[in-house]
């Protein structure tokens, strides 16, 4: 299954997949943008490698937002993008780009081929870069010459990623000595033990440990929302219990993941009582940000498999009881209101999920309330753009999760579009942090996007009542093709906790007064 967009420069690559079609399913999108988006979402959800194709000139241009997002967000990804013939590179051509050199620093490695007998053997290579070692995309720029190109083609065996490796046997004795003395420990783990499907080795060292779980963004469904270990998404806007517990904790696991600003704030206050012990298949990420004790270059599952019987096991009464107080303390400050509120909408969401029902989102405040309430049974439900925060990420993603689009291919998605009328999230700093000087966030539209989404052959209503929202999710899930909700949301809904920009989790908002 492919995405992508036709063009003039890439026409060839177009002809061969129409005599292809019973192989390689091409999925048509309305944008090149949307195509690398849809390309993302089936990889998240998949594992595999999501391809993009695309023309040349702005074509290819359209890729950059998705290319970086998948880069940002360690996706495996190959981009195919046509380009003028190589005896008009360089001279401004109609619709010529330098796409490698624009794309160079938002790629793990990008082709230029310039000779036909390198094209197989390029492809290949890219696909196997895509998905060794950390992922990420890869772009292969063709000019149209070499499309047209013969040469003698030479079967291979399909490519598979690099082995994985452990780290080396003195970090792996290090960390379990620093882990072996922790009272405290706390496991944190994000997008790369999910890329390494090294769940059931955190959970036993969890076990053993007696340790709580928390995530990262893109850890979400890497492990069942109910686990009782687990104290869900940890930052700037993620769980109180999760938050507190890393602050509080004298040991933090890092289980591929990054420590950003959105998950330390100001970092001379991060965890100030933790040592870290760092597992990453990207040496790079090894003390970044923060400074680890231990720093293992690895993949993680392997790595853990050689950590845990070095581990002891443990019981840690007096740190389960911190956690139970956290915990009541989260229950107690949750938004407990009655009606169509951003948090009940969302739990009446979980009840029509199934164990397989892929969930995308776009970037805001709906995406944080997504990601504190949804809840998840099975590893790779939840896409949605965390390192680039790209806005316009989620249908595209939708679509490539079900490994269609929208209504030309009937494709069954829910569209829950939380409709306040404002830029929320932007507006929620505006209130807190600039003395609600409300400036270009109040969008004031007109659009119907129930009358648009029936414009495009769609389904759709609008709601604003708790009562109708249940039952408009009953009719969107039944139908065959997608179905859009516009739920009416009041404009000065609150994503919180929140830390502030630039503070730490001693300046954690739980509770906004109600004059805003």
């Amino acid at each position: 299954t492919v995405f992508g967009y036709p063009g003039g420069q890439i026409l060839n690559v177009y002809d061969s997949l129409y005599k292809y079609q019973n192989e390689i399913t091409h999925v048509l999108t309305a944008h090149e943008q949307g195509a690398t988006h849809a390309a993302d979402g089936y990889a998240r959800t998949t594992g595999k490698v999501g391809v993009v194709i695309s023309t040349s000139g702005p074509g290819a241009t359209n890729l950059v937002t998705g290319i970086a997002t998948a880069y940002l967000d360690s996706i495996p990804m190959v981009a195919l993008c046509g380009n003028v013939p190589t005896t008009q590179i360089g001279t401004d051509s109609f619709q010529e780009i330098d796409i490698t050199g624009v794309t160079l620093p938002i790629t793990k490695h990008n082709y230029f081929v310039g000779s036909v007998d390198e094209l197989a053997d390029t492809i290949r290579e890219a696909f196997r870069l895509a998905q060794s070692g950390r992922p990420g995309p890869v772009l292969i720029d063709v000019p149209k010459d070499v499309q047209t190109a013969l040469c003698e083609y030479e079967a291979q065996p399909p490519v598979t990623a690099d082995a994985p490796t452990a780290a080396k046997e003195l970090r792996v004795e290090q960390a379990a000595a620093l882990i072996n003395a922790a009272r405290r420990p706390f496991v944190y783990f994000g997008g790369g033990l999910v890329a390494a499907g090294a769940q059931s080795e955190m959970l036993a060292l969890a076990e053993k440990l007696d340790a709580p779980i928390g995530c990262s963004l893109t850890g979400i469904s890497g492990i069942p929302t109910d686990h009782p270990r687990f104290l869900g998404m940890q930052g700037m806007h993620g769980h109180y219990a999760s938050s507190l517990a890393m602050h509080n904790a004298d040991l933090i696991i890092s289980l591929g993941v990054r420590f950003n600003d959105r998950v330390t704030g100001d970092r001379s206050r991060f965890a100030p009582g933790a040592r870290i012990v760092q597992i990453d298949v990207d040496g790079s990420e090894l003390s970044k940000n923060v400074p680890a004790a231990v720093g293992l270059r690895g993949d993680v599952k392997q790595t853990l498999q050689r950590l845990l019987p070095l581990v002891n096991e443990v019981r840690n009464p007096e740190w389960q009881e911190k956690l139970a107080k956290l915990r009541a303390e989260e229950a107690e400050s949750a938004d407990h209101r009655e009606g169509l509120t951003p948090r009940n909408a969302i739990l009446t969401l979980n009840k029509f999920l199934g164990e397989n029902t892929p969930v995308a989102t776009d970037v805001g405040q709906h995406q944080m309330w997504a990601a504190q309430n949804l809840s998840f049974k099975k590893p790779r439900r939840f896409a949605s753009s965390g390192g680039l925060g790209t806005m316009g990420y989620g249908m595209g993603a939708a679509i490539g999760a079900v490994y269609g689009t929208g209504v030309t291919y009937r494709v069954p998605v829910v569209i829950l579009l939380m409709n306040n009328g404002v830029l929320g999230m932007v507006r929620q700093w505006q209130t807190l942090f600039y003395g609600k000087r409300y400036s270009n966030t109040i969008l004031g539209r007109k659009t119907d996007f129930v009358a648009l989404a029936k414009a495009f052959g769609a389904e759709g209503e609008a709601v604003d009542t708790l009562e109708g929202l249940e039952a408009a999710f009953g009719r969107a899930f039944a139908a065959e093709g997608p179905y859009l909700i516009d739920c009416a949301i009041e404009k000065d809904e609150f994503v919180l906790p929140m830390l502030p920009p630039g503070g730490s989790v001693d300046d954690i908002i739980v509770k906004v007064g109600d004059d805003r």
